[in-house]
């Protein structure tokens, strides 16, 4: 008897060291450095944060040295007009937030998240360095302009500047894509504890990237209008080396993800089944359905996922005919995929009306960066003896991030948990929707602010001189600060949702969503920019956006882009009502 009991004891405290030993090591499949299963007091967390996040902070610092003010650099150095230039501006943009979609292949499928960032960053670089010597060297840019006559840029010249800002568009997409899910694979999702620490990487996150933008907004914008934009380019490229270097020096301390293939293949393998049996009848018990027997996943790196009963005319991918049940060959995946297989793509789907309504609010966002600025150049930017670059006015929606980041994440949360019982204080998908409604204010106060401009520059008999209005650019900073507090909400709101919604091992490509959305809002700005311009001057009229802003109508515009976010808010919040979270085993 008393051997049964040592023998139990025995027993018991193996299990019991195996138990304190499972703890010591993540369980979301990371390893470290060397390849070996990431150990939890040593590596990720919150030591290994800040060098992602000084690295997020420097490249933005670097991205918004270019984007914040380039608006001016294409209509006062390249001499293009209004909407050449703020259309030039909205499409850069938005392959800058196409690209991501090629690193998260990429950091998913095979080059991981890491060595993706490390690539691109050199990619990046070289287009920053090129941009920097188009604003530089007198034989790459145009000649200064000689009273009202501005020679306009040779096709060398050009091809040399957008040479450089294109390259750049394709070194952001392996780091937007890849640092945001490389950060948020720091904490194990396994972990409550971790867990929760994760939704607050996303808060500091952007807190990072805005932090950058100030500096950009304000000191950079004024180099680039008082000093010259030879130095004003420059500073960003400095900055650009400060972010890789940032990024290497923590390499001990990460946590990796292994590669789990293609999930672009994966989701055609779906298709492609799917297709091939469409004559099949999907069984109602969902038990039925092919999916590996044991715990472990058919796709490396991920966990299983829970079946779910929409879309099941996908389900036909997992359906075993009558010639695999009799054969048992399952091998082939263009004929049959796992249910795992077949729920990431249903995931992608159930997610695309969220991302849609993210397109809108990008398309306002934009603004910032063209029609804000174009604005500005017509008011009032003198403080006494200091001239305020229209530019740096975005300092305040910056400025306005940086306040309610910390604010939402120390005060907004711990108040409303109390409440609501939800660890994140109010759900990601309520987060959005208070975003979306706040950027409809912020279009608002845009309309307001011209229809000021407007009727003073109509009282001062200065409606035919394209001049300044004497209103002061101070009146801009509502709309500024108002589109900061919607980015809080909304941004960083669809950017965790994406993240946390995303299969194991679409992670990077969950992020990607968010600058996809913003690719497409710019590419829809540049379409309404287009078509409000085409339609608005038939006939020969000036049109709501003619270079003399004094004979337009942007309170029309800005008004019409409020009109849009208001339905834009709409449809989200019943799309978000019929979501359906995603499932694991």
């Amino acid at each position: 008897m008393s051997s049964i009991e040592g023998a139990t004891q025995l027993l018991e405290e193996a299990l019991l060291q195996d138990d304190e030993e499972s703890k010591q090591y993540t369980r979301d499949g990371s390893v470290d450095y060397r390849g070996r299963p990431a150990i939890k007091k040593d590596t990720g967390n919150w030591r290994a944060c800040p060098f992602i996040l000084g690295n997020e902070c420097c490249e933005r610092l670097a991205f918004f040295g270019i984007a914040t003010n380039l608006v001016t650099y294409l209509t006062t150095k390249l001499h293009e007009g209004n909407v050449s230039a703020a259309r030039n501006v909205s499409i850069w943009l938005g392959t800058s937030y196409l690209t991501p979609l090629i690193g998260a292949v990429l950091g998913d499928g095979y080059w991981g998240r890491y060595w993706t960032i490390a690539v691109f960053s050199v990619v990046y670089f070289i287009g920053m360095c090129t941009l920097t010597l188009s604003a530089s060297l007198p034989a790459l840019k145009p000649a200064e302009c000689l009273g009202s006559v501005c020679p306009s840029a040779t096709p060398a010249q050009y091809a040399v500047f957008y040479f450089g800002l294109y390259v750049i568009a394709l070194g952001i997409g392996g780091i937007k894509s890849c640092v945001p899910s490389f950060g948020a694979g720091q904490f194990d999702d396994t972990d409550p504890k971790e867990r929760v620490k994760k939704g607050s990487f996303f808060n500091w996150y952007y807190f990072s990237i805005n932090l950058g933008a100030i500096v950009s907004s304000s000191i950079v914008v004024w180099i680039q209008d008082n000093a010259g934009w030879g130095l004003g380019f420059g500073i960003p490229t400095l900055f650009m080396v400060l972010s890789v270097i940032s990024f290497f020096i923590g390499t001990p301390l990460y946590r990796f993800q292994k590669p789990g293939g293609s999930p672009v293949t994966r989701m055609c393998q779906v298709l492609c089944a799917s297709v091939r049996k469409w004559n099949l009848v999907v069984p109602e018990d969902s038990s039925l359905l092919y999916e590996m027997s044991d715990k472990r996943s058919a796709i490396k790196g991920s966990r299983k996922l829970l079946h779910s009963d929409d879309l099941r005319c996908l389900d036909r991918a997992a359906t075993v005919s009558d010639y695999e049940s009799k054969s048992g060959d399952y091998s082939n995946p263009w004929r049959l995929c796992p249910v795992t297989q077949v729920e990431e793509l249903k995931i992608l789907i159930r997610m695309f009306p969220m991302w849609a309504t993210g397109a809108v609010f990008s398309a306002v966002y934009t603004q910032m960066s063209t029609l804000f600025v174009e604005q500005g150049t017509v008011m009032n930017t003198n403080i006494g003896s200091f001239e305020i670059p229209p530019a740096s006015l975005a300092t305040f929606d910056v400025l306005s991030v940086v306040l309610w980041a910390p604010v939402y994440d120390r005060i907004i949360v711990p108040i409303t948990r109390k409440f609501t019982g939800n660890e994140r204080g109010i759900s990601v998908l309520q987060r959005v929707s208070i975003g979306y409604f706040i950027s409809v204010l912020s279009m608002l106060a845009a309309v307001v602010v011209e229809i000021m401009r407007l009727r003073l520059a109509r009282d001062l008999d200065l409606v035919d001189e394209p001049v300044a209005v004497p209103l002061s650019i101070l009146w801009q900073i509502p709309q500024y600060f108002l589109l900061g507090a919607a980015e809080v909400f909304a941004f960083v709101g669809l950017l965790e949702f994406f993240y946390d919604q995303s299969p194991d091992t679409m992670k990077t490509l969950g992020t990607a969503l968010s600058p996809l959305y913003f690719a497409l809002g710019n590419y829809l700005s540049s379409f309404i920019l287009t078509m409000v311009t085409y339609f608005t001057t038939q006939g020969g009229k000036l049109g709501w956006i003619p270079d003399n802003l004094n004979k337009g109508h942007l309170d029309y515009f800005f008004l019409l882009l409020a009109g849009l976010s208001f339905l834009n808010m709409l449809v989200y919040i019943v799309a978000a009502k019929r979501y359906k979270q995603t499932k694991t085993s």
